[in-house]
């Protein structure tokens, strides 16, 4: 790509910002941030989409229930891509901080997800039931894994080789790209010109396509080595990074908002759990609901991922209290249709569920924009998975809200999921406004 094209990008995405003012970056990077920021874009776009084409919540779970594979295997798949892609983090932060040009761990991440999202194909073109569980869950594990070193090595590089305030403006792009093609999957799923088992193979294929290209676009970043200093064994990140936890106060209080909005990563099963005792989601075929959930999911996504990027630049801190309230209402009103005997009509899941997918790209984009601004360059990748950690533990954890629904039933579990988003908003009004600190 020229680079007039890369300057006219940065140009159109970051319009309205302070000048050319590089912050908290290296001068040698500065220079490159046109082009360093729509590499950023691109490469993260093609990660977005592959997540929406191999969505384990809404496409693999209905692939394996194609394939007969037992229930236990379908239960899993929440839980293995969530954790999986969370625990490691902390194990491995101080491994990958030996790494001066962290660019190469993020594209080897990326390369390894891609293959195994065509194993995950083949294993849906060759196999059925208990088969095809087993080694679905072994691939989507394997990406969990890779995804984590991905996660932990990301943020630092985009500390390095993009400005504080244009952080936001480019993973707030690449999120509105993903949902656009993610919106159109979502469009073809509903549309009956294919068969629907053609359309989720393809997509699986396309999710390791997708990947394997944003390895190569990744690599074509210009990162400057940074510091390795705080490289430590495994076991001696654990203590270290834990040791933050008593000495930051902002560090602690960013992870409660942090936890507690995991409601909004957790609600969405439940939702259509409690949809479908009165009325099936599109009233007949499942399937066809499922795509109308994907096309709300994504549409919400499109429609927000941007704006909430943007704000976020101004002020991450007010974009956590915005989606605390804004995931307190999309809960209530599940909640308030459900009593009113309305959630089972066509309209009503999808609309409730596009109201709570803003929230949860809002909670995306202001953490991730927090956590790196709040930050330093020898800090930022130590924070990264130590948050991740604690919250891939708390998602684990979060498994047992489906003993509560057993018991005491889905709207219950929605009950407390929107006390949890009711509480974070108290606790993010005491968060630091990170983007005014020089």
């Amino acid at each position: 790509m020229a680079r007039e094209t890369h300057d006219l990008i940065f140009q159109m995405l970051t319009s309205g910002d302070d000048g050319r003012v590089c912050k908290d970056i290296p001068e040698d990077a500065c220079h490159m941030e046109a082009r360093s920021f729509t590499t950023h874009v691109m490469a993260l776009s093609t990660s977005k989409i592959a997540d929406g084409l191999i969505d384990p919540k809404l496409v693999l779970s209905w692939l394996l229930a194609t394939l007969g594979a037992p229930t236990l295997f379908i239960g899993l798949l929440v839980p293995v891509r969530e954790a999986g892609s969370l625990l490691p983090q902390l194990f491995t932060a101080g491994a990958l901080r030996l790494l001066p040009q962290r660019k190469w761990a993020w594209a080897g991440g990326a390369l390894v997800q891609g293959l195994a999202a065509l194993a995950i194909a083949v294993s849906a073109f060759t196999l059925e039931g208990e088969a095809a569980g087993i080694a679905i869950i072994c691939a989507l594990a394997v990406l969990a894994v890779a995804r984590s070193v991905c996660s932990v090595t990301y943020k630092d590089v985009l500390g390095k080789t993009v400005s504080k305030s244009r952080r936001g403006s480019a993973t707030g792009a690449a999120t509105t790209v993903g949902a656009a093609a993610v919106l159109a999957y979502g469009a073809l799923l509903t549309s009956g010109l294919l068969p629907r088992m053609d359309i989720v193979e393809a997509g699986l294929i396309g999710a390791g396509v997708f990947w394997i290209a944003g390895a190569a676009v990744f690599l074509q970043l210009r990162e400057v080595p940074g510091a390795t200093e705080g490289g430590a064994s495994p076991i001696s990140a654990v203590f270290e990074n834990f040791g933050l936890l008593r000495s930051d106060a902002q560090l602690r209080r960013f992870i409660a908002v942090r936890g507690l909005l995991v409601s909004t990563a957790l609600a969405p099963p439940f939702m259509v759990a409690l949809a479908s005792r009165e009325h099936g989601p599109d009233g007949s075929d499942g399937f066809g609901g499922l795509g109308l959930l994907v096309i709300a999911s994504a549409g919400a996504g499109l429609l927000s991922s941007y704006v909430w990027g943007r704000l976020a630049d101004k002020s991450s801190r007010k974009v956590l209290i915005l989606t605390s309230a804004s995931a307190t209402i999309a809960l209530c009103a599940t909640l308030g249709l459900n009593a009113a005997g309305l959630l089972g009509a066509v309209w009503a899941l999808p609309l409730v569920l596009f109201a709570l997918m803003i929230a949860y790209q809002g909670v995306r984009l202001g953490r991730s924009t927090h956590l790196v601004d709040m930050a330093t360059q020898e800090t930022r990748a130590a924070y990264t998975a130590l948050s991740n950690t604690i919250i891939g533990a708390l998602l684990l954890l979060g498994g047992g809200f489906s003993l509560v629904a057993q018991f005491a039933g889905e709207a219950v579990v929605i009950g407390l999921l929107a006390v949890m988003s009711a509480l974070a908003l108290p606790v993010a009004l005491g968060l630091e406004e990170v983007q005014a600190k020089d």
